[in-house]
Order: structure tokens, then C-alpha cells, then sequence
């Protein structure tokens, strides 16, 4: 079974913010997959199907992002996921806009949603995708007013784009190792 999450805050006044991006991922993966997230269970919103003989679970934590390890490590327990069969998106302040970058291990970098998940599967080394929000102007707004803002209009296009490749590249690594769809979307 893969398990692919995508982070996020829950709520209508997170929708289409930056750091929300991980949840707009899930709900393309749900919708290409045909694997909607009707269950709610371990702090999160879930949904499990199958895509060309694989188990499939797509999880969007409730959690808020500074706990989103909560949610996931209560997944990989209960459904005995192992490390490798998990994948996690979430947005990236040293990406440009439209950027994404696949990673088998790193640090947090100050994300604390991935700090949060690095604390609950006590490493740092599972499969994930940063997807670039860029960062504000020197002096011009607060980093966090600006990961829980929305996306300018002339970012639109790019964060679009980022989403589908994103979703690309998750619907990939179902079917090929992981290091593979890193070679394929590291471009």
C-alpha cells in the first residue's frame, strides 16, 4: 500500500493559500484516481482505492500543519505502511512559484509541518515533494501572513502547473521506484 499525504490547514479560510498547496494535490489526486476522501479517522480526511493493482490511501491531515506527523504516523501504524511506500507534499519557501523539487530525505528547513512528521516517524528519510511558494519582499509582510496568504492572480498559471506535475509525478511513482520519478521530474 502507498500512502501519499499532502499538508495542509484544514478550514474554509485555508483554502488556496500557500501553504495549502499539498491539500490541492490530494484533491487532483482524488479526482484523477477516482478515490474520494469521505472517511475521517486519524486526525485526517482520507480515502483508499486501487490504481493498476496498488493500494492507494491519499490522507490530507486535520490536524493543522504544526502537528500533520500526528495524522500520518497513526496512518502508517494502523494500516502498517512502511517507510518507503509513503510520499509527502507540501509547499516550499526556497522554490520559485511553479518549482517543484523531489527528495528521498532531508531536514525540515523550517517547515514545521514536516518538522511535526519528522518527529513522529523518528527520521527524516521518506519520499516527498516541495512545491515552491517562494518568499515575500524584504519588509514587506510577515513569512507566516504569507504562507497562509492567497497566490497573486500572475501566479495562478505557475502554481497550476506545479499542481499538475505534482499529481504527475505521485500517479508515476505507483508505478516506478521512487528515485526513477525523482530522475524524470527534477528537470
Amino acid at each position: 500500500m502507498k500512502l501519499i499525504v499532502g499538508l495542509g490547514n484544514p478550514g474554509k479560510q485555508y483554502e488556496h493559500t500557500r501553504h495549502n498547496i499539498g491539500f490541492e494535490v490530494i484533491d487532483v489526486l482524488s479526482s484523477q484516481l477516482n478515490i474520494p476522501l469521505t472517511q475521517s479517522k486519524f486526525k485526517g480526511l482520507y480515502g483508499m482505492g486501487i490504481h493498476k493493482g496498488e493500494k492507494v490511501l491519499l490522507l490530507k491531515p486535520l490536524t493543522y500543519m504544526n502537528l500533520s506527523g500526528e495524522s500520518i504516523r497513526a496512518v502508517m501504524d494502523y494500516y502498517q505502511i512502511e517507510i518507503e511506500d509513503l510520499l509527502v507534499i507540501y509547499d516550499d519557501l526556497d522554490l520559485p512559484v511553479g518549482k517543484i523539487r523531489l527528495r528521498q530525505k532531508g531536514s525540515p528547513g523550517g517547515h514545521n509541518g514536516i518538522k511535526s512528521t519528522v518527529a513522529h516517524l523518528g527520521t527524516q528519510q521518506f519520499n516527498r515533494i516541495r512545491i515552491g511558494i517562494d518568499r515575500p519582499q524584504p519588509g514587506t509582510i510577515s513569512v507566516p501572513d504569507y504562507v497562509l496568504g492567497r497566490f497573486r492572480p500572475d501566479e495562478k498559471a505557475f502554481t497550476e502547473e506545479s499542481v499538475k506535475k505534482s499529481a504527475d509525478s505521485c500517479l508515476a511513482w505507483l508505478e516506478k521506484p521512487f528515485l526513477q520519478v525523482m530522475n524524470e521530474f527534477n528537470q
